[in-house]
């Protein structure tokens, strides 16, 4: 009996492999040859790297893409990776990145404290440098809170930049974070930020602050040629508009008598000191942060929390916290405790602004 020409015997018929299920092999490339580089910046799917230079030649700057391998992972400035192909960097080139080294710090955030997707900023990073206005537009207190919150959490060292010091005096908002220990630094229009450079030096720093803080103003003081677009404050609303529209890193320039060329290899990429400059923030959201964490980021307080039943979060509302007891030593110790617990509340309340 035959169907179609075919006799049902015909083994070949029924036997015949069906197209795109070729035995996918076990082995991987090793990419031996593979070289690493640093994120600097990413656009739409691409992502510019810099190569260390050997001894007395400048960082190449390579332009590459994620190789299939890498799937849904992310790729952020910051991230360490490893490149194949075409590492010249010569027009029209494109290299790949197949893998990314695991990660010091990742520094995050969310849209909002009900979301439940994390967005990384930078990582790798040392110090987050919250940069904020002391008027035109007014500090906002609350978001410098939430910033500092992700710094702790995820490893940073904080850092205060305050602005604008000619129209408001700025002990009225040091006051506020002098008990946690933040340390500050302020800074002039048109003054050399001589002291903010000595604070960035030989460290990655990432600059975040919402608009019209003058962040923007910021680099462009620290990296001259950067030409970070600055914009201006709006006088009904009070608030800045977005200028920087994506996340830069860029490599300070060297002290007074370095060579501008010194490799980064030689100096583990951080000899003269990084910034990225990421787009003015008005929300901070801290879906990702535990709220028992964040007293890791005090040991004194934490070693007060020892006493505390399991489960206590060392809110103002808990009973019998122990850090109700470090309140009666005395001024200095209730200062600490009020701001540690109203770091606390920003972020169990969800005051984005």
């Amino acid at each position: 009996m035959t169907l179609r020409g075919h006799d049902y015997d015909d083994h070949e018929r029924f036997d015949r492999p069906r197209r795109h299920t070729r035995p996918r092999t076990k082995d991987r490339p090793s990419y031996d040859d593979a070289i690493e580089a640093m994120i600097v910046t990413v656009d739409r799917g691409r992502f510019t790297c810099l190569v260390a230079g050997e001894a007395a030649q400048p960082d190449q700057v390579v332009t590459a893409m994620k190789s299939r391998p890498l799937g849904r992972k992310g790729v952020v400035v910051g991230d360490r990776v490893r490149l194949v192909g075409d590492v010249t960097g010569r027009d029209g080139t494109l290299a790949r990145i197949v893998e990314v080294v695991e990660r010091r710090t990742v520094l995050r955030r969310t849209a909002d404290d009900d979301d439940p997707v994390e967005r990384v900023i930078v990582a790798n990073a040392d110090q987050l440098v919250v940069v904020a206005a002391l008027a035109n537009p007014e500090p906002r207190p609350r978001l410098i809170d939430r910033a500092l919150v992700a710094a702790y959490d995820a490893g940073l060292d904080p850092l205060l930049c305050l602005t604008k010091p000619d129209l408001a005096d700025p002990e009225t908002l040091l006051s506020t974070y002098r008990p946690l220990g933040v340390p500050h630094v302020v800074t002039e229009r048109g003054e050399d930020p001589f002291e903010v450079r000595q604070r960035l030096a030989g460290r990655i720093s990432v600059l975040v602050g919402h608009s019209g803080v003058g962040k923007s103003t910021l680099v462009n003081a620290l990296v001259p040629g950067a030409e970070r677009a600055i914009g201006h404050v709006n006088a009904t609303t009070g608030r800045g508009r977005h200028t920087s529209t994506s996340v830069l890193m860029l490599r300070l320039p060297p002290p007074d008598g370095a060579p501008d060329d010194t490799p980064a290899e030689r100096t583990g990429g951080v000899s003269e000191g990084w910034i990225v400059d990421t787009p003015g923030i008005r929300s901070f959201g801290l879906a990702h942060v535990e709220p028992r964490r964040l007293i890791v980021a005090f040991p004194d307080l934490a070693a007060l929390t020892a006493e505390c039943s399991r489960g206590c979060t060392h809110g103002e509302q808990e009973p019998e916290c122990a850090l109700d007891a470090a309140i009666e030593g005395g001024d200095t110790e209730r200062a600490r405790v009020d701001s540690f617990r109203r770091l606390l509340a920003s972020r169990e309340r969800g005051d984005l602004d």
